[in-house]
């Protein structure tokens, strides 16, 4: 993921574990506070179906699955993540999750962060690109990985591969949820 999402997910983490401790005290004071972090995400609570021949990736250098999120007030931001292993090519696992990501909108077929595919902006405002304006976007900066993304500029799904060509193929499965703009009103 970009080192801007990586910070707010910084951010995030922080302020939950703030919160969780003084969480009654600002419901008490008519402030809805919500912070929660799990490690139980699968394809499935992201929104897309398993991958047949996938299993988890329980690479020593991250854990295989994340859901992090706070919410106080109108602002929101949450990030599941659940990573996969397959022998399967990747051209294979993208060819799958093409059709499940359409439920959610336009599908940006991305490369080192630039559109290749027919849609370069999804009619949602969503891009390939990590910003738009004020909004923030997941993934890399487009310099390691190719990926499928789908959904609006406040909440998509994305398939990202770690390499197109590694064997065995490496995968992540993202929902991300982030705050609206403050000017889209």
């Amino acid at each position: 993921m970009s080192t801007r999402i990586a910070s707010v997910s910084a951010a995030a983490l922080a302020a939950l574990v703030f919160c969780v401790g003084t969480a009654s005290q600002a419901q008490g004071s008519g402030l809805s506070i919500e912070a929660h972090a799990k490690e139980n995400v699968s394809a499935a609570s992201i929104g897309l179906p398993h991958f047949p021949t996938a299993k988890p990736d329980r690479n020593a250098r991250s854990d295989s699955a994340a859901d992090i999120g706070m919410s106080f007030g109108r602002f929101h931001f949450r990030v599941m993540v659940a990573k996969y292993v397959t022998y399967a090519t990747a051209a294979n696992v993208l060819d799958f999750y093409r059709k499940p990501l359409s439920k959610y909108g336009e599908v940006l077929d991305c490369d080192h962060g630039i559109a290749v595919g027919a849609v370069k902006v999804a009619k949602s405002g969503l891009t390939c690109a990590e910003t738009q304006g004020k909004r923030v976007h997941a993934g890399d900066d487009g310099s390691t990985h190719r990926e499928l993304r789908s959904g609006t500029p406040e909440q998509y799904r994305i398939v990202a591969l770690d390499s197109a060509d590694s064997t065995p193929t490496r995968f992540t499965l993202v929902l991300l949820e982030v705050p609206k703009d403050d000017d889209a009103h």
